[in-house]
């Protein structure tokens, strides 16, 4: 079962690279950075916003 990720949450959040919006990928569990091609990862219902830590979306 995916935990929800707060929607005030998301309102605030940013990419750390580029301080665009991020879309929240429910199924992926993960914060889509449109701008960067990057992919934050969600963990135990903590976005991680390191860029060491996203996934590449152009691989």
């Amino acid at each position: 079962m995916s935990a929800q990720l707060d929607p005030k949450l998301l309102e605030i959040l940013v990419c750390p690279l580029t301080k665009a919006p991020l879309r929240y990928d429910a199924a992926r569990q993960e914060l889509i950075s449109e701008q960067a091609k990057l992919a934050y990862p969600i963990r135990d219902g903590i976005p991680i916003m390191l860029v060491d830590e996203a996934r590449d979306l152009e691989q």
